[in-house]
């Protein structure tokens, strides 16, 4: 194991966040793409991190779990000088930091229920549960559209953590949900977001693997050719 290693898979919206981060903070270090799905695989990555989920940063042997909590571990310790996704400014940062935390919660969470919802067998989906989903992701556009107006991010002026979280939580979201016409302030902010050179590297790196996302169906032509596979 080298001194600074993550472990990650190309497809999950969560290894996305940290990927961004990563390329804008300016941070090399060693990806172990992480397959779950394989017993020896799964042991040794519980014995690192019990709750076994990704993304998950090991730091001179240590564990540190949680996406946010990375980041925010990275900066700290690991970037490049004057690269920053959460400001100096204890305001500021507290504004960084509740943003993330709605992108993650009101964004990711909803679609990953539509993402499990397919992954079920065909007898055993939930329309209800979809119906919820989906619903919610309609509110969190609708609420995310009027907080965007006369911002070019979602919180300050600077490309933040909270950014880092809406990109992937968005890209994702609206292969279910797409845009609503009306929500024009957040249509341009999807694509400012996905013009962002860290945010468009690390879809571009995604891409042979999006024939195996769940919700490929609704990927744009532009990021997913269903022909190819």
């Amino acid at each position: 194991m080298t001194a600074l290693t993550l472990y990650y898979h190309p497809l999950s919206c969560y290894c996305h966040k940290v990927l961004i981060a990563l390329d804008v903070l300016g941070i090399e270090l060693d990806k172990r793409l992480l397959n779950l799905g394989d017993p020896a695989e799964r042991a040794a990555h519980l014995a690192l991190w019990p709750m076994g989920k990704m993304p998950l940063l090991v730091d001179q042997g240590r564990p540190v779990p949680e996406t946010s909590i990375i980041i925010e571990h990275l900066q700290r310790h690991h970037a490049r000088p004057a690269s920053a996704l959460i400001p100096p400014d204890a305001d500021a940062a507290l504004e960084v930091r509740l943003w993330d935390r709605l992108f993650d919660l009101y964004v990711m969470t909803p679609m990953q229920a539509l993402t499990a919802d397919l992954l079920r067998p065909e007898g055993r989906r939930d329309a209800d549960s979809v119906a919820d989903a989906r619903e919610r992701l309609s509110s969190a556009y609708a609420f995310i559209d009027r907080h965007l107006e006369g911002r070019t991010w979602v919180s300050g002026d600077s490309f933040s953590m909270a950014d880092c979280a809406a990109a992937p939580a968005l890209f994702y979201a609206v292969t279910y949900v797409p845009l609503p016409p009306q929500h024009v302030h957040l249509a341009v902010y999807f694509e400012r977001l996905m013009a962002h050179p860290s945010v468009a590297r690390v879809i571009d790196e995604a891409r042979p693997w999006f024939k195996f996302y769940p919700g490929r169906a609704g990927l744009s032509r532009r990021f997913f050719d269903p022909t190819s596979i």
